[in-house]
């Protein structure tokens, strides 16, 4: 089949889009607003971008909590979700006017850089300093949407996933997101070694 991207006109009763760039690491963005007040939420749209320096970057829709925050404050976490944090994780989508790491009863840690909070039990935390946002038009040239990239200021890692010098991701059992309301856990890797 094709389809034309802009019409949209797959003629499917969802949009296959999300189901094709798959399967896409989840940013669980913590923030905190101008007021002190914690929000955390994730995002589908995430991947990281550069490796020397590090930098990240994730889609936001239409201007919620965490952009807001972000805007403000110029800073993010960005929270490993994992299979054992896959309901908090969920909880957390929610469109709540409500601190979010108590509606998913989360324990909160300090980050060393930033005065975000992040997500005590996520095995992995990257502490970012925003580095740009980008409108993010569609024809019409109304931005509803926006790619919010972070330069890497700190990381923690729980040492207990650090193995003979290698973080050992698949033990962190990371999830992503597929299309629709579908999801994936890393559960096995494999090695392929460049041909130079």
């Amino acid at each position: 089949m094709f389809y034309d991207a802009v019409k949209n006109d797959h003629g499917l009763a969802l949009d296959p889009f999300k189901a094709l760039v798959a399967p896409r690491p989840i940013g669980w963005i913590s923030t905190v607003s101008a007021a002190g007040i914690a929000n955390l939420a994730p995002y589908s749209f995430f991947n990281a971008f550069a490796q020397d320096p590090h930098y990240v970057a994730f889609g936001s829709g239409p201007p919620k909590d965490t952009l807001r925050n972000i805007e403000a404050t110029g800073e993010f976490a960005v929270n490993l979700a994992t299979w054992d944090l896959r309901e908090q994780m969920n909880l957390s989508s929610a469109h709540v006017a409500t601190d979010e790491f108590e509606l998913a009863k989360l324990e909160r840690a300090p980050c060393r850089f930033i005065k975000a909070p992040r997500v005590a039990d996520s095995p992995a935390c990257l502490e970012c300093r925003l580095f740009q946002i980008i409108p993010l038009p569609d024809d019409t040239g109304t931005a509803e949407n926006h790619m919010v990239i972070g330069r890497v200021l700190g990381v923690h890692i729980a040492d207990r996933f650090v193995k003979e010098g290698r973080v050992d991701t698949v033990a962190m059992r990371p999830i992503a997101r597929l299309g629709y309301s579908d999801y994936i856990t890393v559960s096995e890797a494999w090695r392929l070694r460049r041909p130079d």
